[in-house]
């Protein structure tokens, strides 16, 4: 079963439904080794207390013997944990507030655990210089495990339908390993997942000890909320299934992204075993770290992926505005779109024209098929399951991935083929492997489950590929313009307005209303070094960079203009000489910014000369005085504007 097919499995959703019926948050009661009362804070009167400290209902406490609580109640900044004498036992009092109510549990004191904090600060030391995703979970996990003295200590991710994998573990050499391991989404339901988000922390520290009830104050019907409790008693599904894993204690840290749960660390022992409060304190600071550096690592991955993209697109689309054969330079240069989308068939329809490459089905089959999936972006990755009226048309398609393009009926359509693999599951999650619909599996014993007729994930390619279109759409569009009002109007390069253009909008009368024009003159510095150290394709590429910062730091209304080699110009009309200088500045900021071209970082950046006709420069001497301005900006230093 793929992960992808058990998300909408109707056994797994109603599993999903009876768990979301659970009161985790108010279950009534706490787990065994530990004590709570919940005060009033009007009243000073103890108004829950669990059942083993049942003899504090009704206390106020003004009473002797409640000095150590009236204290901690009174300080109104609560210290996690206080060290205190509860009861004729040390222990840690651990307080929060829920509403009208001060929440003080009690856990008594574990003795011999103060080194744990030293080895925690010199973990996020270790952690700190890691850059690499897995070697951060390894590592993350190895030091937690040598920190507590757990059996096993696992890290989840969690897919985006739901279900989780076992991403890094470190555990006794006689347990069976659980390394690449994926598990249903109902395994960590929505609601505890909640819970998780806002709790960073969950300790459970035994499986076989009897709960501990909450009790009242007479006539008081209020449901204590302990959500953010340490003691908060366990869920009867959860206690079967820590007992199906053979697992008798557990403690568990959220990894959070900008406050989503993306993982968790857990820690499992096969007897009962508690942690003391600092010790699970400082380990949630270990785990916010990883939270950090791994959304740090994503965000830098992705960048890095979508500059390498759009670079490839931008590769890909600029010969477009000089090629008589679209199709062509889409499928057949050096750079194709099947480089944008890996796919193992492509076919491009372009005003009735159509042209494939790699492997497709039918044109027939594929025109029937287009009629059938209507407009819009269209995605599957199993034809056969998802759209079975489409399978017969489409024979050997697995998966299919269409955009379209414009309103004339034109698409881009991506085919795949069918690529076996097999899923590696925590226990069967079917139903042979419950003693019912909505008990937890019975073994966790690695089941292995063989996956037909689908194609590799399509991924972010559905917003590639989107994205794609959205610029091959806008591409020929102004090749159609460009052609209307001459090609020689285009640099070939770029796409932006050349030289002659240029001269021929300066000789022309600015837009009415926009008296003032306002000229940018743009010269890359030491451009020539790029192309003398790392060649002429690397240069390209940073010219199509600039071109684009120009574009999207420009107004749409200024003409951007490429006016040979390294040199641009920015003509604004209707602008005040402040504003022109401010769009100036903003230019040569994002110039500065570093570059990257395929694999090579390339540090640039741009002296800019500003004038304004209508002061004293006529318009039709703008490129002169433009040209004169930026010289003084490159003899000032450079990376600066001068007017």
């Amino acid at each position: 079963m793929d992960p992808a097919e058990l998300a909408t499995d109707a056994a797994e959703i109603a599993r999903l439904v009876e768990c979301a019926k659970e009161l985790i948050r108010t279950p009534g009661a706490i787990q065994s080794h530990g004590s709570l009362l919940a005060i009033d804070v009007e009243t000073s009167t103890v108004v829950v207390a669990s059942e083993n400290a049942a003899s504090w209902l009704g206390r106020t406490l003004d009473q002797p013997g409640s000095e150590a609580l009236a204290e901690i109640v009174a300080s109104g900044s609560y210290v996690d944990p206080v060290r205190l004498d509860w009861e004729g036992v040390e222990s840690d009092a651990i307080v929060h507030r829920v509403d009208r109510l001060v929440v003080v549990e009690f856990e008594p004191a574990i003795a011999g655990h103060e080194y744990a904090r030293t080895s925690v600060v010199s973990a996020i030391q270790r952690l700190s210089a890691i850059t690499d995703i897995g070697e951060l979970r390894r590592t993350a996990t190895a030091s937690i495990r040598e920190i507590t003295g757990f059996d096993r200590v696992t890290m989840y991710h969690f897919h985006s339908d739901g279900h989780g994998e076992i991403v890094a573990e470190d555990r006794h050499p006689d347990l069976e390993p659980y390394l690449g391991l994926h598990f249903p989404a109902s395994d960590i339901p929505t609601q505890a997942r909640e819970l998780y988000a806002s709790k960073l922390c969950r300790a459970i520290v035994s499986t076989t000890e009897p709960v501990i009830p909450l009790v009242s104050l007479g006539g008081d019907k209020r449901v204590l909320d302990l959500s953010n409790a340490e003691l908060r008693s366990i869920s009867p599904y959860h206690v079967a299934y820590m007992r199906n894993m053979g697992q008798a204690s557990t403690v568990t840290w959220s990894i959070l992204d900008h406050g989503r749960l993306i993982g968790m660390i857990t820690c499992a022992h096969r007897t009962p075993r508690r942690l003391p409060v600092l010790m699970r304190r400082a380990i949630e600071v270990l785990a916010g770290q990883v939270g950090l550096q791994l959304s740090a690592m994503t965000e830098i991955a992705q960048l890095r992926h979508t500059i390498e993209i759009r670079e490839r697109r931008a590769a890909l689309l600029a010969p477009l505005y000089a090629s008589d054969d679209i199709a062509t330079a889409l499928l057949g240069g050096v750079r194709t779109v099947l480089d944008l989308v890996p796919a193992d068939g492509v076919l491009v329809s372009l005003a009735g024209e159509t042209r494939s490459a790699g492997v497709v089905p039918p044109l027939d089959g594929v025109e029937r098929a287009l009629a059938i999936m209507g407009e819009g972006v269209f995605t599957t990755e199993c034809v056969t399951a998802e759209h079975p009226e489409l399978a017969s048309l489409l024979p050997g398609v697995a998966g299919l991935l269409a955009v379209p393009l414009g309103a004339d009926g034109s698409h881009l359509l991506f085919f795949r083929g069918e690529e076996a693999r097999e899923v590696s599951w925590l226990g069967d999650p079917g139903a042979a492997n419950r003693a019912d619909q909505f008990s937890p599996r019975a073994s966790f014993a690695s089941w292995k489950q063989s996956v037909r007729d689908r194609c590799q994930p399509w991924g972010t390619l559905r917003e590639e590929a989107t994205e794609l279109g959205s610029d091959l759409e806008d591409a020929l569009k102004r090749r159609a313009e460009a052609r209307l009002a001459e090609l020689a109007m285009r640099d070939a390069l770029t796409g932006l307005y050349n030289r002659r253009y240029l001269l021929q909008r300066l000789e022309s009368s600015p837009p009415p209303g926009s008296d003032d024009t306002a000229m940018l003159f743009i010269d890359l510095d030491d451009f020539k070094l790029i192309n003398d150290v790392h060649g002429h394709d690397v240069g390209d590429g940073v010219i199509l960079e600039i071109a684009r910062r120009l574009l999207a730091n420009s107004r749409p209304q200024d003409i951007i203009v490429r006016l040979g080699g390294d040199e641009f110009v920015v003509l604004c009309d209707g602008v005040t000489r402040d504003r022109a200088q401010a769009l100036a500045e903003r230019l040569v900021r994002a110039i500065s910014m570093p570059v990257l071209v395929g694999a090579i970082v390339v540090e640039i950046t741009g002296s800019c000369g500003v004038v304004v006709a209508g002061d004293d420069s006529p318009r039709e001497n703008l490129i002169e005085a433009a040209d004169a301005a930026m010289y003084r900006a490159k003899r000032a230093g450079r990376n600066r504007v001068s007017s």
